[in-house]
């Protein structure tokens, strides 16, 4: 199972200097893949990318994830091949649908027919990725045309997936799926075989999906100090609909009970458990204030890696 980090690009304003700095840590340190979120107040992210990835060589970039609704496949494809020509191909392509409170409360799109607009979204935006032209004519999205990025290399596409029809579209059109705030019991027993599942019943192998999992995590010896703080950081995903229900399925009553809290042995066992549930690559999302408790993290994150 191959280990990654979630590279943070600070929230308040564009300090690429320091973004670039931490991204050059995390490549000197080891970490193959950084993966990052694009939250709706936050900096442009394939912006943000597209500078550091041409100053930064070799490490390759996930975005976890970008969402759908708010602009056009045309664009969206316009601005995901744009930064991947700049940084050489290292891309993958992680789309999400967001949450109801976002695209209604404030972009004012409908969030109903979710899976329809995900299959017209991918109608059009997979022939752009792949060089070709789109002609997809549909209900909620239509798509038409070309573009004239000549040679621009094809990004991975995954899908944010965690019920059963957004996995089946996963499955059967994309790379694979993202997870956040999924348990290793939720991931044995209903992500990854709903996922090959589909996969298989379009034709394709299991081994051409993949499995990538995000979640907290913090290797500490004061563990309820650190739970406090995912606690207070994760409070959101309580109630987003999408998340509670992967907590419920795991048993969890809080999100803070998805964070992988522990020392060096009690985190190795968790993770121990995402790989046995057949994931192929584990993210952590370092949350704890303490520098040296996230470089304590980052060094068994390393550690962990056997890809």
């Amino acid at each position: 199972m191959q280990i990654s980090i979630v590279w943070n690009i600070n929230a308040k304003h564009v300090a690429i200097d320091r973004a670039i700095e931490t991204l050059r840590a995390l490549h000197n340190e080891g970490f193959r893949r950084v993966w990052s979120t694009q939250m709706p107040n936050e900096p442009d992210l394939l912006t943000v990318i597209a500078v550091a990835g041409h100053e930064v060589p070799e490490i390759e970039f996930g975005t976890a994830v970008l969402p759908m609704q708010n602009q056009h496949p045309m664009n969206l494809a316009q601005r995901v091949l744009t930064t991947n020509t700049i940084i050489g191909g290292r891309l993958s392509l992680g789309l999400g649908l967001s949450h109801k409170v976002v695209t209604e409360g404030m972009w004012g799109i409908p969030y109903s027919r979710p899976v329809k607009r995900t299959n017209e979204i991918l109608d059009g935006l997979l022939p752009l990725l792949n060089g070709e032209k789109a002609g997809a004519a549909g209900e909620l999205v239509t798509t038409r045309g070309a573009l004239s990025l000549v040679d621009a290399p094809a990004p991975d596409v995954y899908l944010a997936a965690l019920g059963p029809k957004m996995l089946e579209v996963a499955g059967r059109r994309t790379r694979g799926t993202v997870t956040w705030m999924t348990g290793p019991a939720t991931l044995r027993d209903h992500i990854v075989p709903s996922l090959h599942a589909a996969a298989e019943q379009a034709g394709r192998r299991t081994d051409e999906v993949r499995t990538v999992a995000m979640l907290p995590i913090a290797v500490t010896d004061d563990a309820d100090t650190a739970k406090g703080y995912a606690a207070e950081q994760f409070a959101l995903y309580n109630s987003l609909p999408s998340y509670r229900a992967m907590l419920d399925r795991e048993g969890y009553e809080h999100s803070s009970d998805a964070a992988i809290i522990g020392d060096e042995a009690t985190v190795t066992a968790r993770i121990d458990q995402i790989r046995a549930a057949g994931v192929d690559e584990f993210v952590g999302i370092q949350f704890h204030r303490d520098g040296d408790i996230r470089a304590r993290t980052r060094e068994l994150l390393r550690s962990l890696d056997n890809s």
